[in-house]
């Protein structure tokens, strides 16, 4: 892991972008002399790691004591496309503006990204853990499909935070069962692109005996800010 810039914020939060092979991330630390838990962030669907509301729950959640981090996923951000992502994501545009079904579409772009992301995802965390002021538990926030898979095959993500927007493929739609770590799932419910029976209906077949359900009205970029709040109380009760 390389780092390549570092800023202090005002609260103390010290703010450092990296790089782990082709990899681009930022990682947030608290100010706090302490050993801090950490929490992955990734945002729906892999949007890029600067994206202002990744990180500004980021910021939040560093100020609540917590390492956070983030990284860009394949395609996303400033790394390329391949042809074939460009042309997926051409044709769901064409979808959408003449409102055809566009489950395949995302199913054909969506869980090769997720596959390739998550080593990436697995890799990042073992670079982190083994850094100074960084310690375990583990959380993991955002991303539904991705979450369900590191929250599957990564033993060390102890709780979860999952955003119900954005297409989950079927294949972690299979793999929910599975999940049995505590879990929060933020639901909008009037998210114009995604069914909320589908989200329902995930929520319903998750594994965990501990999950809940928090559903605000507005659509997929309306999440209320007292989630985030919610969210970091959510990971102290679990990772502190």
């Amino acid at each position: 892991m390389r780092f390549t810039s570092e800023q202090r914020l005002d609260d103390g939060t010290v703010e450092r972008e990296f790089t782990l092979g082709e990899t681009p991330g930022t990682l947030w630390t608290p100010a706090s002399p302490e050993p801090a838990p950490l929490i992955l962030m990734a945002h729906n669907n892999g949007l890029p790691k600067g994206d202002p509301r990744l990180v500004a729950r980021a910021r939040r959640s560093a100020a609540y004591g917590y390492a956070v981090a983030t990284i860009d996923a394949p395609g996303c951000g400033d790394r390329p496309r391949t042809a074939a992502d460009e042309r997926a994501r051409a044709e769901l545009r064409r979808a959408m503006r003449a409102g055809e079904p566009v489950d395949e579409i995302f199913e054909s772009f969506i869980g090769p990204l997720v596959e390739m992301a998550a080593p990436e995802w697995w890799a990042t965390l073992d670079a982190l853990l083994a850094l100074p002021g960084i310690g375990g538990p583990v959380g993991y926030s955002g991303w539904t499909a991705l979450g369900i898979r590191l929250a599957v095959t990564e033993p060390r993500i102890a709780a979860a935070g999952f955003f119900a927007g954005g297409y989950v493929p079927r294949a972690q739609r299979a793999q929910a069962r599975q999940v049995t770590v505590p879990l929060l799932f933020l639901l909008q419910w009037d998210d114009e692109g995604n069914p909320r029976q589908r989200a329902l209906d995930l929520f319903d077949a998750f594994g965990t005996k501990e999950k809940t359900l928090h559903a605000n009205l507005g659509g997929h970029t309306g999440t209320p800010w007292f989630e985030v709040e919610d969210g970091n109380r959510f990971f102290d009760r679990h990772l502190k």
